[in-house]
């Protein structure tokens, strides 16, 4: 059923409908200022959304594209269960509980409210950019030792969850059919802010959810990025600019420790195909497999979202977790075909590629922060093809 032919289902529990709504809107806004807060109201929604289901015998929904992460999460959990340190191992895997965020969005931001919550995750993430660009030019959070992180804990969170959100802008302005003027407005803070982090990975991201969604408007739109390019080169202070350009030097150290962990990671599959390592057990057994060339003497994680899959969860975890992504995508080029779904659909096809590009570079998709804007981003789409209950 597509919007334009929603109903409006009667409902004997308005109070809680509104709470479950608002508490899914506060996570989307909230996540990109506290972590804690946006739990907080996961929770509420949860609680929301458990109580009308049981109250009014509704039937639990999901989009067709998340089944595959219920394998994810199965074999994860095996996984766990024969890591050399499972409660270790459990207490990472307890990030899965973010997966409840793919049911509740479906649930709570059906019909005309999924466009609301683009822009509720636009006008949040301006207002991080805005305290990310001050962090730069006014408290001098300009070199590697000292990044803009907005109004987050962590350089890498921040500049992850810019990547989304300028993805998210980018396609309202491409494809929304209204209420493109306020993104276009804020847009010049998102890129600005981003490049200041120094985070290598996102601009890849960045640039390459950019160029999927100038060519899916109008490929002739990709003559843009030359010029984007050489203004960036002529406006970015030296160090952005110096910053970015490392990324093609394989002498540049950080590059170095990357070719090394992908090394490692490739060890420890080769020893542990089936089930890997222990989900949070990188860490505890770099030494084991650290490579004589690498820099760090000991890494959180392998940055890199598909090595680090497989070399914690085994070869099988890796196949589930692409058939995910494959699926998502053929998903999302479907919705792409419905005219009034085009905008949320492009934003979900920028969120994946995006996530993939800098996911080579960094395991964003074990970022909570990122893995629940995501999350929100690739549902919306099909949230907006449900009938709003009220």
């Amino acid at each position: 059923m597509s919007v334009a032919t929603a109903v409006t289902l009667p409902r004997r529990h308005a109070a809680l409908e509104q709470a479950g709504l608002v508490a899914v809107y506060g996570v989307a806004g909230s996540l990109q200022f506290s972590i804690a807060v946006a739990q907080i109201l996961l929770t509420v929604a949860v609680v929301c959304w458990l109580a009308l289901v049981i109250l009014d015998r509704e039937t639990i929904e999901i989009p067709s594209f998340a089944w595959p992460l219920g394998a994810y999460v199965a074999i994860t959990l095996i996984a766990t269960a024969f890591s050399p340190d499972p409660r270790a191992s459990l207490m990472a895997s307890k990030q899965l509980v973010l997966l409840l965020l793919i049911p509740l969005v479906y649930r709570f931001a059906a019909g005309p409210r999924a466009g609301t919550m683009i822009t509720v995750i636009v006008t949040c993430a301006a207002a991080s950019a805005v305290v990310g660009i001050i962090q730069y030019g006014v408290l001098h959070y300009d070199n590697l030792g000292q990044r803009p992180q907005g109004t987050l804990g962590h350089y890498m969170t921040y500049s992850g969850l810019l990547m989304l959100v300028i993805g998210a802008a980018l396609a309202r302005v491409l494809f929304g059919t209204r209420e493109r003027m306020w993104p276009a407005l804020v847009m010049p803070a998102l890129l600005v802010a981003l490049p200041l982090t120094f985070s290598r990975g996102a601009e890849v991201g960045v640039c390459t959810g950019v160029a999927l969604l100038l060519f899916l408007k109008d490929r002739r739109l990709l003559a843009m990025l030359p010029v984007v390019a050489a203004l960036f080169f002529v406006l970015a202070p030296a160090r952005v600019t110096d910053r970015f350009e490392s990324i093609f030097n394989l002498k540049d150290p950080t590059s170095r420790d990357r070719i090394a962990m992908l090394k490692e990671g490739a060890h420890m599959i080769s020893d542990h195909p089936l089930l890997g390592i222990g989900p949070n057990m990188v860490q505890p057994l770099y030494a084991q497999y650290r490579e004589p060339d690498a820099v760090n003497a000991v890494n959180p994680h392998l940055h890199n979202v598909p090595i680090q899959i497989a070399a914690e969860r085994g070869l099988p975890a890796l196949a589930i977790w692409l058939w995910f992504i494959v699926g998502l995508i053929v998903a999302l080029a479907k919705q792409m075909r419905v005219k009034d779904h085009r905008m949320l659909a492009a934003t979900g096809l920028a969120a994946v590629v995006s996530m993939l590009a800098a996911g080579m570079f960094e395991y964003n998709f074990g970022d909570s922060e990122f893995l629940m804007l995501f999350l929100i981003l690739v549902t919306l789409p099909f949230a907006a093809n449900k009938p709003q209950t009220t």
